[in-house]
């Protein structure tokens, strides 16, 4: 446990410095290759689970401690074990003792054995208080920044809690079939022979009761099945496509959309980025399940004079940057990392491709905009000005589900999304 909780306090340390939590435990992967997958999921999930409750933790800390610590490091071990107390299986005892070695090993940790010990006894012997003392306030009960909640309080009064309890949960598996190969039927018996149940969702998607890792889904080296969020599964449908289009998938990496979108019809599709790494993961994912694409580009979709054959498109799906505020349960880091500026500056970008890709579609053609987002000035307020300033575009029905304004939000089954079709006129 003390590598275990060495490595975890490294990569906290670096995403509340300013990195993302993603990228920063591949770098630990490269960096410990002598790892065990039972450590990378330890370590994984403590990482996560800081994050996760970043804000109860934190205010826990400063109750026990009487003044703050010089040593980052240190403050970051102890947020460790408080997650580790308060939300593992792990006996307390066990936890206490190994963190003390692990102090031990910190290079500002030598000395401070008796300090972290108290924290962690005078944690466990007040749970219950400290515990409530937080939650009289909302970034201790909540564990997102004030900003944050605030909005979300303006935004949805009716649901901003729920919302803001949604974000802390652990993240639902959900596997998209390729029906090109398997019926959503037959896909959930080669699950069910292996031991696994999954609960049915909309348009085909499967929902695991209990994740697995990805190389045990049978057939997914063969291309049967893709692991894509319920939510997410929504756009391609969404996007109305038919055999012959000629069709953009804007913003495309890593590509869930991009092959959903050839599951459905034989179109010509063109696949862009402005990430060249990323456009690889769409490469990686169009050869494990054997599809081709017209194009692959990378450029900037708010500027397609850099890209652009001349030819308008008869579907384009618009996937553009966002504050990600609907997948904080599967991106934690998110929370912290935002400030409430980036949303302006998303608006902004968002704005640039909605009226650059708009004059590259046909006449009568359809632009799907989609953010996993559940602000509204990336959503239906972008909109709102969007049509006020184009008289050639209408609005078209996505679903019968229940939204809010094309807004899906998050729940314990998919993660947040916001959905609107426009057509040219």
């Amino acid at each position: 446990m003390i590598k275990t909780q060495r490595v975890a306090v490294s990569v906290v340390k670096k995403v509340l410095a300013g990195a993302s939590l993603t990228g920063v435990l591949q770098e630990s992967w490269s960096d410990y290759p002598a790892l065990t997958s039972q450590q990378r999921g330890a370590i994984q999930d403590l990482s996560y689970g800081v994050l996760r409750f970043y804000g109860q933790l934190e205010a826990i800390l400063e109750l026990l401690l009487k003044k703050a610590l010089r040593d980052k490091s240190l403050h970051y071990l102890l947020l460790v074990s408080l997650y580790q107390l308060q939300y593992s299986k792990t006996p307390p005892h066990a936890i206490v003792n190994y963190t003390v070695s692990t102090s031990r090993t910190l290079e500002k940790g030598r000395g401070m054995q008796g300090l972290v010990n108290a924290i962690l006894r005078n944690f466990i012997r007040q749970r219950e208080v400290l515990l409530a003392q937080v939650a009289e306030k909302e970034i201790g009960r909540y564990s997102h920044p004030q900003w944050w909640i605030d909005k979300l309080q303006v935004e949805y009064p009716q649901n901003y809690q729920f919302i803001l309890e949604v974000d802390n949960k652990r993240p639902p598996m959900t596997l998209r079939v390729n029906q090109r190969m398997i019926s959503v039927e037959g896909y959930r018996k080669l699950l069910s022979e292996q031991g696994m149940d999954a609960e049915s969702l909309w348009h085909g998607a499967l929902k695991l009761v209990q994740p697995v890792a990805v190389d045990k889904l049978p057939g997914f080296t063969e291309g049967l099945v893709s692991v894509q969020d319920a939510g997410a599964q929504l756009a391609a449908p969404f996007l109305d496509v038919h055999d012959g289009m000629r069709v953009l998938d804007a913003c495309a990496a890593p590509g869930g959309k991009s092959t959903h979108l050839l599951e459905l019809a034989d179109i010509t599709l063109t696949v862009l980025d402005n990430d060249e790494a990323r456009l690889a993961q769409v490469e990686q994912n169009l050869q494990r399940l054997k599809m081709q694409v017209d194009q692959l580009v990378c450029g900037d979709a708010a500027n397609p004079d850099g890209w652009w054959d001349g030819k308008p498109f008869d579907r384009i799906l618009a996937d553009v940057p966002c504050s990600a505020s609907g997948v904080v349960c599967r991106h934690p880091d998110i929370k912290w990392l935002r400030r409430e500026s980036d949303v302006h500056n998303f608006v902004k970008i968002q704005e640039e491709i909605l009226n650059a890709l708009w004059k590259i579609l046909s006449c009568n053609g359809k632009l799907l905009y989609v953010t996993c987002s559940i602000f509204a000035e990336e959503n239906s307020l972008q909109i709102k000005r969007f049509l006020q300033e184009h008289s050639d575009a209408c609005l078209l029905p996505v679903s019968e589900m229940t939204m809010i304004e094309g807004q899906l939000l998050p729940n314990i089954q998919h993660d947040g999304f916001f959905f609107t079709l426009l057509q040219k006129i």
